[in-house]
């Protein structure tokens, strides 16, 4: 994904990179870029920020939608020309079934247990950031918790589904397993 945005960088004007990291830390929608963590960065320190930031795919529209608003939109049709790889989940086939995760929510929010580990892995696989992460641990209840994860870095992209339900399969396989067989 980093490589993606990583490619579009190189090909803006030094200005207009500024303009790009200008309306990054302007734009209204949550999840928002704090100025000090792009200002006076590379463009691969700007990749990395909004991999971190928006998580996989959303990343990838993200760039697109501020290179159009900053008038740089034969670079964003570029762009869009190259979506990743097909052995990303969020481009198979079959994504437009239901997910595993959507379709067991409320099991989900009810059975899992083992929150902490989750929240590690989805931290480590860059799904969530630690503001986030932080946000979601303080929860008093499981349910809670997980309710927040579905709320939040589950509703960006079924990217994030995939990597939730393989993360489930590894620290929950029993119910996991349960859930299958129904």
């Amino acid at each position: 994904m980093a490589a993606e945005i990583n490619k579009q960088f190189p090909n803006l004007s030094k200005e207009n990179f500024e303009k790009f990291c200008h309306a990054l830390v302007d734009r209204p929608q949550d999840p928002r870029v704090r100025r000090n963590r792009v200002e006076g960065k590379n463009f691969l320190d700007v990749a990395d920020v909004m991999i971190s930031t928006f998580t996989g795919i959303e990343a990838l529209k993200v760039t697109e939608e501020i290179l159009r608003d900053i008038g740089c939109s034969e670079d964003a049709d570029e762009l869009g020309k190259h979506p990743p790889a097909v052995s990303n989940p969020a481009y198979h086939p079959a994504a437009h079934k239901e997910h595993f995760v959507d379709k067991h929510r409320n099991e989900l929010i009810q059975r899992v247990s083992v929150v902490g580990p989750i929240l590690d892995k989805l931290l480590m696989e860059k799904v969530i950031n630690h503001e986030v992460y932080a946000e979601i641990h303080s929860k008093s209840t499981n349910q809670a918790k997980i309710r927040a994860v579905y709320d939040g870095p589950l509703r960006a992209a079924r990217a994030c589904k995939d990597i939730f339900y393989i993360i489930l399969k590894d620290l929950e396989p029993y119910l996991i397993r349960d859930l299958e067989g129904n």
